[in-house]
């Protein structure tokens, strides 16, 4: 029997809604005033319209020109050179002829952009990746606007492409739209002794085709990598949001039931367009909705990328999300999964072990997840409980036990692996940074030596080699953040520090960039705002100060007295002909205008500062005090339905 809702997830989401009153307000306001009886396309001009249908043929050109069919609107992020995303070349004939059967039409409105952050780690491609998120937006802005469109299916996996593309869905809150997933791609390498390879060419004890051949093992085939890292917490956190149809996630490429979920997707964006079941996303996403996939984060260990795109999408939502917010979740939420860089399993493992049905099914039971959610596969959370079966070629759903098949990979509420989430906020003098613990020892939490500055990673490569780390250090590694460099993720300086970790040394990380979810066993406090580049107080920390970082206290500082820091001059920075080739040049006014990582580093000012539909918000949002009052539906503003 389910338990009645946990005081801090009922006390954490009602000082999001209270603080975010007038924006949720606005935001929900302009969804009223855009949503329409029936298919906006009939309100065109005759030659409007006529450009809408020109390619059409057949019943799909005369349910577009007689606007009596829903229109739905594929948005796909397709490109063969990810391989999450190359199964997605194969949907939109799937969704058209689906679609088609509901009572619709689809057409395939626009793609957007897909960068691979496996190919650019450590390039300087890298340094377009976070930008490239509110791009994704943009584009998918673009490709509604033409107000021929009566839903969406949003075609996506992977890190800044799911939180684009949802931030892009928003800002067309009228309309239902729901994320169609790829699946991961089957389990090859274990991704434990792929680090392990990687380490060993850290070393120089393997050879580059040693490590060639690894990665090759590891990422073999389509579909998103194994190891949970953003593009997989993408997937969990959404599915817990309530924006896939149940259990349609983990389920891999290039099988029956992955076909036929894609085209039930299709059936069900068609039915939730009108009508008693008319769905829009602004129903689906809200403070509860917001806090389930928060929780879902923090129970499985996830990316610690979603402290900055799940503020950014409540954001684009009207919702004032903070980091306190994660903070004070995840001190009541238990960590119940165990997958790489936390474990040894992979995703295909945790699904095999229950995946999400188990993990929504004890949260919920547990009082942690709000159940009483709207969702595009109806109203209820409980719905999330179920797997997708076929029944010949017809997609059914059954009820899963909540009793995991394996307590190594995926535990219930009252047996988890550490009674808190994995995510912490830590700050002090040096500011406020994001830690995730889940992976690291408990005897690892806390660092305390010399800081050793670099300002490229390229410099710390060096160093290591020469030797000049092999002792306890608190690598500093600033100039990373959104207004320097676009905040790019770190992980190559992980099999180094690793490595130091090995030999016995106090090691720990601490950068205005990014780490995604594979810090691993390396203490990393990561989003350090305000930013160097900014002159934040990483840019006066100098070579030789101790610094101490303490993940369980919450604290990061370095041992100078306030005077003395104080007097520091700022480093100076690279120059800015540093930040030209290879595209970056072409991102200069996105760099110049990005805000601060804790309010999710968006180009998007007015949405990051609670600026939305033209109400003023807060330029900083903090955290509330917390009330023992719980959120539940009455609380939360409604938008009409249509007839």
């Amino acid at each position: 029997m389910p338990l009645s809702l946990h005081p801090v997830i009922a006390d954490v989401t009602h000082r999001i809604a209270e603080r975010s009153a007038a924006t949720r307000q606005a935001y929900l306001a302009r969804v009223e005033n855009a949503a329409a009886e029936g298919p906006v396309r009939a309100g065109l001009g005759c030659s409007n319209l006529a450009h809408g249908f020109a390619a059409c043929s057949g019943p799909d050109l005369l349910a577009v020109r007689e606007a009596r069919k829903p229109g739905i609107a594929i948005v796909s992020a397709y490109n063969d050179l990810l391989s999450a995303h190359q199964p997605l070349d194969e949907f939109p004939a799937w969704i058209k002829d689906a679609a088609r059967e509901a009572g619709g039409v689809a057409q395939f409105a626009g793609g957007v952009p897909a960068m691979c952050d496996g190919i650019t780690q450590g390039r300087s491609g890298m340094e377009l990746s976070l930008f490239s998120r509110d791009v994704i937006a943009m584009a998918a802005g673009i490709a509604l606007s033409h107000e021929m469109f009566d839903g969406t299916l949003l075609l996506g996996v992977c890190d800044k492409i799911v939180p684009g593309l949802l931030i892009g869905a928003l800002a067309f809150g009228h309309l239902p739209a729901m994320l169609v997933p790829a699946g991961p791609m089957a389990s090859g390498l274990p991704n434990k002794e792929k680090a392990r390879i990687r380490q060993l060419y850290a070393e120089g004890k393997a050879t580059r085709e040693d490590l060639l051949d690894a990665e090759a093992a590891a990422y073999h085939s389509p579909g998103t990598c194994t190891f949970y890292g953003t593009a997989n917490s993408n997937q969990l956190v959404v599915e817990v949001m309530g924006l896939h149809l149940p259990g349609a996630t983990f389920v891999q490429p290039g099988t029956p039931l992955r076909k036929a979920l894609t085209e039930q997707a299709a059936r069900r964006i068609v039915e939730i367009t009108k009508g008693d079941e008319y769905t829009p996303i602004a129903h689906v996403i809200d403070e509860r909705s917001i806090v389930n996939g928060i929780v879902a984060l923090l129970a499985t260990g996830g990316s610690q990328n979603h402290t900055l795109h799940l503020v950014a999408i409540a954001a684009a939502a009207g919702i004032q999300l903070t980091w306190d917010d994660f903070a004070d979740l995840s001190a009541a939420v238990p960590l119940l999964a165990n997958v790489y860089p936390n474990g040894s399993a992979d995703i295909n493992h945790f699904h095999a072990a229950g995946g999400v049905q188990v993990l929504v099914g004890t949260l919920l039971d547990a009082g942690l997840l709000h159940p009483d959610v709207q969702t595009v596969a109806g109203p209820g959370l409980d719905r999330y409980r179920q797997e997708p079966i076929l029944d010949g070629d017809t997609v059914t759903w059954r009820d899963v036990p909540t009793a995991t098949l394996d307590d190594t990979v995926l535990r219930t509420a009252d047996n988890p692996f550490a009674t808190e989430g994995g995510l912490r906020m830590v700050d002090g003098n040096l500011g406020r940074a994001v830690i995730k613990v889940s992976a690291v020892a408990p005897e690892n939490r806390a660092v305390r030596a010399p800081a050793r500055v670099f300002s490229t990673q390229a410099d710390f490569t060096q160093a290591f080699r020469a030797g000049e780390l092999n002792r306890d250090v608190v690598v500093v590694l600033r100039d990373q953040g959104p207004r320097a460099k676009g905040m790019p993720e770190l992980h190559a300086l992980i099999p180094a520090l690793g490595v130091l970790m090995d030999r016995g040394h106090q090691v720990a990380l601490i950068t205005d960039g990014r780490m995604s979810g594979a810090s691993g066993k390396v203490p990393a406090a990561i989003h350090v705002t305000p930013e160097s580049a900014v002159g934040g107080p990483l840019s006066k920390v100098e070579d030789g100060d101790v610094v101490h970082l303490d993940a369980d206290a919450g604290v990061l500082e370095v041992l100078v007295d306030a005077a003395t820091l104080a007097e520091r001059r700022p480093a100076i920075r690279a120059t800015e002909d540093e930040w030209l080739g290879n595209g970056r040049e072409l991102f200069a006014a996105l760099r110049s205008t990005v805000g601060p990582a804790e309010l999710g580093a968006s180009v998007f000012g007015g949405l990051s500062n609670g600026m939305v539909g033209g109400a003023p918000g807060v330029a900083e949002p903090t955290a509330s005090t917390p009330t023992a009052a719980a959120t539940d539906s009455s609380d939360l503003v409604d938008v009409k339905g249509r007839a």
